[in-house]
């Protein structure tokens, strides 16, 4: 994309700065804000997926962060070590935690927290309700896709430094569980919910959140206002994984 289309998409460049978008190979949030006139980089260790790799950096979130050049961050670090649904491989058997898979979720808080207290001005990172063990500190707010005008239950957390709360934007009272639940439960009896989905699909989120992101993280805060993206809307953005 040149410069000129560039200022085109927002009728004129938004006094915004470059914008990080760690961990995402999908690009789906990237390509969201490149086209309401954002200035946008999508960071992971894989080569991206999203089509554009001229706003792709292959290489360490973490280095990307501090590199000084990003006014902006958007987050999704690895969530499978610190998540609460791993419970039962942190803890194998009542009482006994294993030290191994331990070990693997203080690597991920470190990296989380390295992210967190990255020099820029605004940063946002998710992820799903921690392990207690792990001992993330308290998130700024819970987010569900129900709120965002999908018919889906999905709880997300938010860190936030700089950006205000998100607001829901069209509250759905109808909703399913996105995600299986207490699958091995079942076998005893308990209550289950069962989804046929790949562990890829399910660390991703819905495109309302992404819209209102876009929408009030970034435009209305610099007075501009939502234009229609130019490529194919996704249903989901890439998150942690």
């Amino acid at each position: 994309m040149t410069e000129q289309s560039f200022n085109n998409l927002s009728g004129g460049k938004l006094p915004i700065g470059k914008t990080l978008v760690a961990c995402e190979e999908s690009q789906t949030i990237t390509i969201a804000l490149r086209n309401a006139g954002i200035e946008a980089y999508s960071c992971d260790l894989q080569e991206c997926s999203g089509g554009h790799p001229e706003w792709h950096i292959i290489g360490d979130a973490i280095k990307e962060a501090y590199s000084g050049k990003y006014k902006n961050m958007i987050g999704h670090p690895p969530c499978t070590f610190m998540s609460r649904a791993g419970a039962r491989w942190m803890y194998p058997t009542s009482g006994n935690i294993c030290e191994n898979r331990l070990k693997q979720a203080m690597e991920a808080k470190e990296f989380f927290l390295k992210l967190l207290n990255a020099p820029i001005e605004n940063i946002a990172l998710e992820n799903p309700t921690p392990l207690k063990v792990v001992g993330l500190p308290k998130e700024t707010q819970v987010i569900q896709p129900f709120e965002y005008g999908h018919e889906y239950s999905k709880r997300t957390l938010l860190w936030l430094k700089g950006f205000e709360k998100l607001q829901p934007t069209d509250i759905k009272e109808n909703y399913i569980p996105f995600l299986p639940s207490n699958t091995g439960g079942a076998k005893r009896g308990q209550k289950a919910t069962f989804r046929n989905i790949s562990q890829k699909d399910s660390s991703k989120t819905f495109i309302g959140i992404a819209n209102a992101i876009v929408d009030q993280w970034f435009l209305k805060k610099e007075g501009g206002k939502i234009i229609k993206t130019q490529f194919k809307q996704l249903t989901l953005f890439e998150t942690g994984t």
